[in-house]
């Protein structure tokens, strides 16, 4: 796949939508009229966007000139399906002239990258001692109907992803993806299980982005 620009919205709509069946499956089908070829294709997706197509609309400084038609089909490029399929949606705002001083003149990090990998090994051990006896080893690996049947959580903990599935912001597929976040957000925390808190942590993830179910069609 080529593209202008490192921008999710650049490449076309069909070419992103490609990913959606990867993205649930783990496995690439090739159909050719001499047969049928499957790949494996487990991966982890990263993708960015700005705003807008001018990229301004979020900005401290510059006005956006993006009219409400070209702001629309750029984010139009990244469907509904296909943005159910990204468990993690974060927006990150401009950086001001202070903070970009602050990195200029040394400033550190709460956390070093060794204590965050030493963190996320732990909690990758804690999920594979937990699906020691299944055919998994990773949260995103865990079909969502089997952790509702075998590690089922308090109503109190699923009382806001409820409310969203109900109200229709979250799809099934979502409520799915909340459940494996929550549960990676446990580990993370040295948790037995998730709680009200890495539910509505997840739950958040998925809808307090511009780029939410709402923005795109």
């Amino acid at each position: 796949m080529r593209s202008k620009s490192d921008e999710a919205p650049e490449f076309g709509r069909v070419t992103l939508d490609s990913l959606r069946e990867p993205i649930e499956s783990g496995e690439v089908v090739i159909a050719r009229s001499c047969g049928i070829a499957t790949f494996p294709a487990r991966f982890l997706l990263v993708a960015a966007a700005n705003p807008c197509p001018c990229g301004r609309s979020m900005s401290m400084r510059g006005v956006c000139t993006c009219s409400p038609r070209s702001r629309n089909a750029y984010l139009g490029r990244i469907s509904g399906p296909l943005l159910d399929r990204i468990d993690l949606r974060v927006d990150v705002c401009p950086v001001g002239p202070a903070e970009l001083l602050s990195a200029a003149a040394g400033g550190q990090a709460s956390e070093t990258t060794t204590q965050v990998a030493e963190r996320v090994r732990q909690a990758r051990d804690r999920a594979a001692q937990r699906l020691r006896e299944t055919p998994w080893q990773l949260n995103a690996q865990v079909p969502a109907r089997f952790l509702r049947a075998n590690w089922p959580l308090t109503p109190e903990s699923l009382e806001g992803a409820e409310q969203a599935l109900q109200s229709g912001v979250l799809t099934a597929r979502g409520l799915d993806r909340v459940l494996r976040v929550a549960w990676t957000l446990a580990d993370l925390a040295g948790s037995d299980r998730p709680g009200r808190a890495e539910v509505d942590t997840a739950l958040s993830f998925r809808l307090a982005s511009a780029f939410s179910s709402e923005a795109v069609s």
